[in-house]
């Protein structure tokens, strides 16, 4: 049997115990762990080169055929006096026709590597392993994000597989200090996940404190990828809706970041590249905005800046305005606020409008693409037409959510947005029940949350607080290529200079 057992509290997979010299022990052992003949997909090949009996142990789906089917047919060449010396050593510096070929002893080794798709070979005779890395990955074909469409740009996009993500990176970054440390998170999952930096920008006390909280990562699994690992890296701020990491499925604002001094997080079966650390404002840029002449992409951003107030502000200001202090309203607007406020208060209105609007969001993820577009016509036409018509909603409800919900799908990221959504009921509800006091201090508390709020241990309201002026015109202006010659005072890179000649 495998000897040498210690860390008897884990599970089988995860005992360090060293392989025995006898085949018929090893595989007694790992047929018994891993459940050959219960789990159909648990394949051994019994075979014999050069005189000595091996095994072939693997995942069926994970491997590819065709590598493995070459190298049986190379050792089934093999003479017994070819091996009577040195057996090892031959196989692995001669006779294993394979790249990616490793030795192993130990049982944790041979088993996380055969679950994440490796074969393993096994010797009569010897106390050692070949873990043979032939794997095929399911993987789907790398497409444009939905969340991130750009008129003109690339158009692919990063994919549930680490190691296509790894590679779309390095093919736009060709720098030899790029660094891909990878690590296992997970006592069961065993899931890979890629910290990745580049070695002379980014700040090293900034990876370092990633790669510490990612070590401390203690869980089963993490089935829910990216946002399970944001949820242990970011504990701290774990009652925050604001997101306090940016996630991007473009593999060209993946390096942009990466060039700025910015350590990402990529993790294996999911295709979003979790970006650190990040600023409020680094959530309401776009990488439309970069691929548009400098005007046009200011234009833009300052157009995306409007929608995002309106969808935070517009509501309430108009509720306080129009409808609890109409006298603060200026005569060329006392066109404004509602002739019929409706049958039910324009508060409760504006909270089941924006609650149907989540109603439809969620409905047309769930719904098939063919049926979406038909369900959206009828929610947004039908339904808001009939709730005005009879009474229940005032059209001016209607028209202002309207805005807010467009300047809330305008934002470009997903998490901000859905953050935004819920100050926005908050400031309509202090307004409602507190008047201009409720209004102001709402906005005050907001305030007070996003100046207080870290990403890993960076300011996350930078470059407003602290100030920087440099920062702040770069969020407020887009400005053309030839000028970025400074990378984020925010990340603390150790080079930082973009154009040093």
């Amino acid at each position: 049997m495998p000897r040498i057992q210690t860390n008897i509290d884990l599970p089988p997979s995860d005992q360090e115990l060293f392989l025995d010299k006898k085949l018929s022990e090893n595989m007694e052992f790992f047929d018994r762990t891993l459940g050959f003949g219960k789990s159909f997909d648990i394949v051994k090949r019994e075979v014999n080169y050069g005189g000595h009996d091996m095994v072939f142990l693997y995942i069926n789906g994970f491997v590819k055929d065709v590598v493995l089917d070459d190298m049986m047919r190379f050792l089934s060449q093999i003479k017994r006096e070819q091996l009577a010396v040195d057996t090892m050593h031959k196989l692995f510096n001669t006779y294993l026709g394979h790249i990616q070929v490793n030795k192993v002893k130990t049982t944790d080794k041979i088993f996380t590597a055969i679950l994440k798709g490796e074969t393993a070979l096994f010797v009569d005779g010897f106390a050692e392993a070949f873990l043979i890395d032939a794997r095929q990955i399911p993987a789907r074909t790398p497409q444009e994000p939905e969340l991130e469409r750009v008129v003109r740009g690339s158009r692919d996009g990063f994919v549930e597989t680490l190691v296509h993500n790894t590679v779309l990176t390095r093919r736009r970054i060709r720098d030899p200090r790029l660094r891909m440390e990878i690590m296992s998170i997970g006592a069961r999952s065993k899931t890979d996940v890629c910290v990745a930096y580049i070695e002379d920008v980014a700040d090293d006390e900034l990876v370092r404190e990633i790669k510490k909280r990612l070590k401390k990562i203690e869980v089963d699994g993490l089935p829910m990828a990216e946002k399970s690992v944001e949820e242990w890296v970011t504990q701290r701020n774990r009652w925050n809706p604001y997101p306090v990491v940016r996630y991007t499925e473009r593999p060209d604002v993946a390096a942009t970041h990466l060039l700025e001094g910015h350590v990402l997080v990529y993790v294996d079966t999911s295709p979003s590249v979790m970006i650190t650390p990040v600023t409020f404002f680094d959530h309401v840029q776009h990488a439309e905005e970069y691929r548009e002449n400098p005007a046009v992409g200011a234009y833009i951003r300052w157009v995306r800046f409007i929608g995002i107030l309106a969808s935070l502000f517009l509501i309430p200001v108009w509720m306080l305005f129009t409808l609890i202090h109409r006298e603060w309203l200026p005569e060329q607007l006392s066109f404004l606020g509602p002739a019929n406020v409706g049958a039910i208060p324009i508060m409760i209105q504006f909270l089941f409008a924006d609650m149907g609007i989540d109603m439809m969001r969620m409905a047309a993820i769930h719904t098939p693409g063919p049926l979406a577009t038909a369900m959206g016509l009828i929610a947004a036409v039908l339904i808001g037409d009939i709730a005005v018509k009879v009474g229940l909603f005032a059209p001016e409800t209607i028209l202002y959510l309207s805005v807010a919900a467009i300047g809330m799908f305008s934002t470009p990221s997903y998490e901000l947005s859905m953050a935004n959504r819920m100050s926005r009921i908050v400031f309509i509800l202090a307004t409602g029940l507190f008047d201009w006091i409720g209004f102001v201090v709402s906005i005050g508390l907001w305030l007070v949350l996003l100046i207080s709020s870290k990403s890993i241990n960076r300011p996350y309201f930078w470059p407003l607080i602290p100030f920087n002026f440099k920062g702040l015109i770069a969020i407020l202006f887009r400005a053309p290529m030839q000028y970025k010659n400074t990378r984020p005072a925010i990340v603390r890179p150790k080079d930082k200079d973009r154009q040093p000649n």
